[in-house]
């Protein structure tokens, strides 16, 4: 597997097919997600993690765009995974928004289980993805970052599965810090490499009276050596 990040600015974004033809003639598919979420949530040492397999030590403040790829093997066929991690903060991101929410084809919101104001800003970035014409069609999936940090956490995961519900989107706890949580952090990606290879839905919808339909809420289980998932009953993450 192969991977690789850069850093790009305003001047030098440019958006791939979802067709990529290699040196090697090779169609390979593409995929851009994109990494949503306030400063310092941890955005960029996950996808860190995941294209590197280790965690970032040095981390600036994101300027711009911070752009990574990493080639995975899918049902045997290599598909490339584009992640795009931008400025949490409003004054560096603002010139970027219409070029960084565009041939989108899966978001990923995090937030920091330790801050509780990166939580309450969820809302907003739900309501940027809106804006930005991102349907129902496009996967999301919530994040919490940090759960290293036990004895800080101040996002119980019942909070956090209750918002995820209300807003159709498997949630994950996990930590890019901690080794042991690497595979964790591979699990998240790849079972999202997983979904949009294959087109099923993220999520299933309930037939009940409710105004909103239940995510499967996804719980990775720490005791796994693996990095495998498990699921509950009334999961479609299968």
């Amino acid at each position: 597997m192969e991977s690789s990040g850069i850093k790009i600015d305003n001047s030098q974004v440019s958006f791939e097919k979802h067709l990529n033809v290699e040196e090697t003639g090779n169609p390979k598919i593409i995929y851009k997600i994109i990494v949503v979420g306030d400063s310092n949530v941890g955005k960029t040492c996950l996808t860190y993690r995941f294209c590197e397999g280790k965690f970032l030590t040095k981390s600036e403040a994101t300027i711009g765009v911070d752009f990574r790829e990493r080639t995975v093997d899918v049902n045997g066929e290599e598909i490339k995974l584009q992640l795009w991690d931008t400025a949490g903060q409003e004054r560096f991101r603002k010139s970027m928004v219409q070029h960084y929410y565009r041939n989108v084809h899966a978001v990923v919101i995090v937030y920091d289980v330790t801050k509780i104001s990166s939580f309450h800003s969820l809302t907003q970035w739900i309501e940027e993805c809106d804006k930005n014409n991102l349907t129902s069609d496009v996967p999301r999936i919530l994040v919490g970052n940090k759960c290293e940090k036990q004895s800080k956490q101040c996002v119980k995961t019942q909070v956090a599965q209750r918002f995820a519900d209300l807003h159709s989107m498997p949630l994950f706890e996990t930590s890019a810090y901690d080794d042991s949580e690497s595979g964790h952090v591979e699990s998240i990606f790849m079972t999202l490499a997983h979904k949009l290879k294959s087109r099923r839905p993220m999520m299933k919808k309930q037939t009940s009276s409710h105004a909103f339909h239940r995510a499967d809420v996804i719980s990775i289980t720490r005791e796994s050596s693996t990095g495998r998932l498990t699921d509950g009953d009334n999961t479609c993450w299968c």
